[in-house]
């Protein structure tokens, strides 16, 4: 299937900037970059509330970010989505996908805690996973003090963001906790082998090439033999029986193959699986939620998702 149009078109538009290959910038460089892309989502939605703090735990301080829903009515606890941004554990922050913390929130009802993990080089893995774990245990022991639920709790990202909740799940089994109710995983990277189709038919893309994943591969692992790590490469999990429900993948996507394998894994294992292949999508089409109704038609998908979770 071919692009999608409104995608197409906005892709078409930033090509004509030009610029040097991705993968030959500097960390500062590509990460300005990122930040300069935050306008394609659109103007930032309204929410109830929305504050910056910091969860401490595990050892760790992680800023955070807590979005309370528009639909907040004040009275009860609410449902927690903990949410972390993508950008290959190199890039981003709690600004470059507000966005979508504020769609999940008042789409879902949820009350959204951002995470805003250490990024690699500067701390390579296992920083991110550990302050993702951090995370997940400060919401659990303290979302009473935000008007949440910590025994209601759904983890949720995107790219890199989603190789974060998919070992997160699997870390929180291992450990005994904190219980995680449901995974939402948007295009996810969960197998640093994964050598399919999808890696060769979309090598050059749009967006995420191959050679743009292998540098952000090379920054975020210290030694090759780290990619086996289930932390780091969820899909190599011997067992997944017993994680919570989960998987969004883009048609047009190096990593939409390892997405689609893993979503039979887990069903393989008895894990309920709500599986959306989403045709005519790039790799990180969430971030186009400003001028792609697709984006914004999805987002709302999996915001609607957690809502059903909660309210079953």
């Amino acid at each position: 299937m071919s692009l999608d149009p409104q995608i197409d078109a906005l892709l078409e538009q930033l090509a004509e900037g030009g610029g040097p290959a991705p993968e030959s910038q500097t960390v500062g460089e590509s990460r300005a970059l990122a930040s300069s892309l935050a306008t394609l989502a659109g103007d930032p939605e309204p929410v109830g509330s929305v504050y910056d703090t910091v969860a401490a735990a595990e050892g760790v301080e992680i800023p955070v970010r807590v979005y309370t829903p528009a639909s907040a009515s004040g009275s009860g606890r609410l449902p927690v989505t903990v949410f972390f941004h993508g950008g290959g554990w190199v890039l981003g922050d709690l600004d470059s996908q507000d966005h979508i913390a504020r769609i999940m929130a008042n789409r879902s009802g949820t009350i959204v805690v951002s995470a805003d993990y250490r990024l690699a080089p500067e701390h390579r893995f296992p920083a991110a996973i550990e302050d993702a774990y951090a995370a997940l245990t400060w919401v659990a022991a303290n979302a009473d003090s935000f008007g949440g639920d910590g025994k209601n709790i759904a983890v949720f990202g995107e790219s890199a963001g989603g190789n974060l909740a998919a070992a997160l799940a699997q870390e929180a089994q291992r450990r005994g906790g904190p219980r995680i109710a449901l995974q939402v995983l948007a295009y996810p990277a969960v197998d640093r082998f994964d050598d399919s189709p999808s890696m060769y038919e979309n090598m050059a893309g749009p967006l995420l090439t191959r050679a743009w994943l292998e540098w952000f591969w090379g920054l975020y692992l210290t030694t090759p033999d780290e990619g086996a790590d289930p932390r780091v490469s969820p899909a190599r999990a011997d067992d997944l029986a017993g994680l919570p429900p989960a998987v969004v993948t883009a048609e047009h996507d190096p990593l939409r193959d390892q997405g689609d394998r893993y979503a039979q894994r887990l069903a393989d294992a008895g894990v309920p699986v709500e599986h959306l292949p989403v045709r005519g999508a790039t790799h990180a089409f969430f971030s186009f939620t400003g001028s792609v109704q697709l984006s914004r038609d999805v987002l709302n998908q999996l915001g609607d998702t957690v809502a059903a979770a909660f309210n079953d």
